[in-house]
């Protein structure tokens, strides 16, 4: 990996951007390897939660310069092509099967702010900067729009994605993009606090949850629905990590996988 690192913690990995020259932007080979990262580190049945995050003073700066004057050659097939590669990288980190936490420092602009939205959750420090700015550039930002759509809605996206305009940690807390805004000197703070409260919820039960959202997002019928989550449930309660958690709720006692102390 020469566009990424990969810093393995136990049951935890964080994968940063590594590209802080260029800010992180993205270029054929950042998207090859982060796919291939996002595709491949859920396999690790021990794996339970990806931090993603940015080497330097910044996340992610939308596109590399140069990649974006290459596409200027493309033909129509083969801007296909390479905007087919980008979805997959979404498509990856939408689809982990474990929690992805995104932690957002300095610009977050185009493609970076598709990072924020295809997350799990995300976690930035008040300088933050965020923009669909692709209209700016004669663009669009069509890849990330089902992922952005999913966070912030069709009204916000009809001001942010046709206007172009940059804004601040502030409005991306207050339109859904991201989660919880704090101070620059707390985001590693932050970020191991919600880390640490995947890993204390039962590992399986969490993978069957997220797996769950991504199966109803796509089922509108009511008496599908139904059916879908009365199954899941009555599966997930006959299972021994389920019979685990409910016994020690009950007992007054800590399930075997939990690490946090609290009366929940």
């Amino acid at each position: 990996m020469n566009k990424i690192r990969i810093e393995r913690r136990g049951p935890r990995v964080d994968v940063f951007l590594a590209r802080p020259e260029v800010r992180n932007a993205f270029d054929a080979e950042l998207i090859s390897e982060l796919t291939e990262a996002f595709e491949t580190l859920p396999e690790d049945p021990e794996l339970r939660v990806i931090v993603l995050r940015g080497d330097g003073p910044h996340f992610c700066a939308g596109a590399d310069l140069e990649w974006m004057r290459s596409s200027i050659d493309l033909s129509e097939e083969e801007n296909r092509e390479d905007a087919a590669r980008m979805a997959r990288l979404f498509e990856s980190i939408d689809g982990s099967p474990v929690p992805v936490v995104v932690a957002v420092h300095g610009a977050a602009l185009g493609g970076g702010s598709g990072l924020t939205a295809a997350a799990d959750a995300a976690i930035a420090t008040e300088g933050s900067l965020f923009g669909f700015t692709e209209v700016r550039l004669g663009i669009m930002p069509a890849v990330i729009s089902p992922f952005v759509l999913g966070r912030i809605g069709t009204a916000q996206a009809r001001r942010y994605f046709l206007s172009g305009e940059r804004f601040d940690a502030s409005v991306a807390l207050r339109i859904g993009l991201v989660s919880e805004v704090v101070p620059e000197e707390q985001l590693d703070a932050a970020v191991d606090r919600l880390v640490g409260h995947f890993l204390d919820s039962a590992p399986g039960a969490v993978r069957a949850a997220k797996a769950l959202i991504g199966e109803i997002s796509t089922l509108p019928d009511p008496s599908t629905l139904r059916t879908l989550t009365t199954e899941r449930i009555a599966h997930r309660r006959t299972t021994d990590e389920a019979q685990e958690g409910m016994s020690a709720f009950l007992e007054r006692r800590r399930a075997s996988w939990r690490q946090i102390e609290d009366d929940s």
